[in-house]
This record gives C-alpha cells, structure tokens and sequence, in this order.
C-alpha cells in the first residue's frame, strides 16, 4: 500500500514538473524581442574560416535565433588587412555581435568564451574601439576554438562601417598600434592583461583632462601613470608608450566623450560580467540540483521495486 501511495505521489510530482515546464516554455515563446526601428537590428560577423559546425555553434553562442532580425556578415583575411593591417592569408574563427545602444550609454564588452580568446582582452576590445572612434555598442565576442581574438575585432570595425558610419583611417591605425603596444606589454614586458589596460585606460583619462600641447606632456603622463600601478619598463617599451599617445594626443577626438566613456570603461565592463558570471551560475546550479533531484527520484522508484 504503502509503495502505490508514493507512487501516485511521485507521478504526481513529474505531471507538475512538465505542466510547470509547458507555462515557463509558453510564457518564455510569448516574450518575443521587438525590432528595434531607431538603431537597426543587432551585426553578426562570423569569421571566414568556421566549419559549418563551428557556425552553427558560435551562433547558438551570440544566441542570434533569439533576435527578431540580424544582419549576417562575414570577415575575412582582406578585412583583417584593411582594418589593423593584419596577414590577408590570417585564418579568422573568432566572431562578434554588435547592438547599437542609445547615446550615452557607452561600449559594453561581453566576452562569452573567454577560455578562447587568449589575447585580445575585453578591456583591450573597448580601448581599442573608444580610441578608432566606435561609441554606444553592446559587443558579444565568441569563439568555438581557441585564438587570439582580432578576427572579432576587425569584424566590430567592419560592421561598424556597415551602419553608414565612416571610420576615421587615422583613428584606426592608431587604435591597432595600441593593441600591438598593449599586447606587447603583455606578451615582452611581462605585464598583467588587466593592469596594462588599466595603464592604457588612466593615461587616456589624463590625455581627455589635461589636454597635452606636446610630446614632453604626453612623457610626464606616462611616467607619472607608470609610477602610480608601479610597473616597470624598459627604455623602448617607455618610447613606445609615449609615441602612442603622443599619436592620440593628436587625433581629432571629442575629448568630453572620451572621458566619459574612460570613466565608466572599467565599471561597466566589470558589472557586466559579474551580471553574466552570477546570472550563468545560478542557472548552472539550479539545473544541477534539478538533475540531482530527478536521478535520486529514479533510483528511489528503482528501490521500490527492487
């Protein structure tokens, strides 16, 4: 008697986990996206060297089948030339959404495998763009293997451009000279990822506020910025810096942008993650504990009829 009671009970429990999954799952298909009529709809730009399972895979990863509309495009080894003077012949996997945002809001960078992307760090991402003129855009950055992650940079310049907005030539070479440098700081100089971009980031800050009239400024603001994180360089690593910026101290920039979208830089990319890192663990969680709960109440039936 005692079996056919839990039994029912057990049943029941499995009627109200599939009716409960049917109302999430109706409730879920009805929250349809609206189609954004102001800034476009969202750019994919896949790398031109994904397998078609690789494609596949890195568009369940930018979750392209949950947007309304998309524009598709591809970046290739010619891209990659004419956007930060790369190899055409490069092999390009790594992959970007980009959804404009209102103005004001700023560059959000997601990296959504970042056990990927082993250079180009999210922080280098939005310097680099901030510095070649792009503003107020989310970008979600994928990879089904491991690279180094300037298929996915080149491919944000290029469907940038893909809105009708034209970059500034200039501003594009100086912002792939400040990833070499960044990177080199890393790769030679032994630097952290994230405290070389944190260099980039507060010499720019002190670039928008002080407005340098010369090179020997620009020199006094690295060295001031070097002392300040405590990193040390070498004499050439030191020039690099200060040939870089004083290329930046020289572009057309609305500085009063710059400083604003520098300011908030770190907070935002910081929150973001921690959003997606928090929102993924919790799911992460309760599916385990909903599998734990299921494989226990099988081997409980099991045991009833043992």
């Amino acid at each position: 008697m005692m079996k056919k009671v839990l039994l029912a009970a057990f049943g029941c429990i499995l009627a109200f986990s599939a009716f409960a999954g049917d109302v999430f799952a109706d409730d879920q298909q009805g929250e349809t996206k609206a189609v954004d009529e102001k800034y476009g709809p969202p750019i994919v730009v896949y790398g031109a060297n994904l397998s078609k399972e690789q494609k596949e895979k890195t568009k369940q990863l930018l979750r392209v089948d949950e947007e309304p509309e998309v524009i598709e495009i591809t970046v290739t080894g010619e891209d990659i030339k004419k956007y930060i003077n790369g190899d055409p012949n490069s092999r390009m996997y790594s992959s970007a959404k980009i959804t404009r945002l209102k103005e004001g809001e700023g560059i959000q960078v997601i990296q959504l495998t970042p056990e990927n992307i082993t250079e180009v760090t999210d922080s280098m991402y939005a310097n680099a763009l901030i510095t070649a003129g792009v503003k107020d855009a989310k970008i979600e950055v994928a990879s089904p293997i491991k690279v180094t992650g300037h298929s996915a940079l080149t491919g944000i310049f290029k469907a940038y451009e893909n809105t009708g907005e034209k970059l500034d030539t200039a501003r594009l070479e100086t912002a792939n000279e400040e990833l070499n440098v960044v990177t080199d700081l890393v790769k030679k100089g032994g630097v952290d990822e994230e405290k070389a971009s944190q260099l980039l980031t507060e010499i720019k800050q002190d670039i928008a506020e002080n407005k340098p009239a010369s090179r020997e400024e620009v020199e006094k603001i690295v060295e001031e910025e070097l002392k300040n994180l405590k990193i040390d360089l070498t004499d050439e690593q030191k020039r690099m810096l200060i040939d870089l910026f004083d290329k930046i101290r020289q572009l057309d920039i609305d500085y009063s942008q710059v400083k604003d979208q520098l300011a908030d830089l770190s907070k935002t990319i910081k929150s973001k993650l921690e959003e997606a890192g928090v929102d993924e663990g919790f799911f992460r969680s309760l599916w385990n504990v909903i599998k734990d709960f299921f494989r226990s109440a099988a081997d409980f039936v099991k045991g009833l009829f043992g």
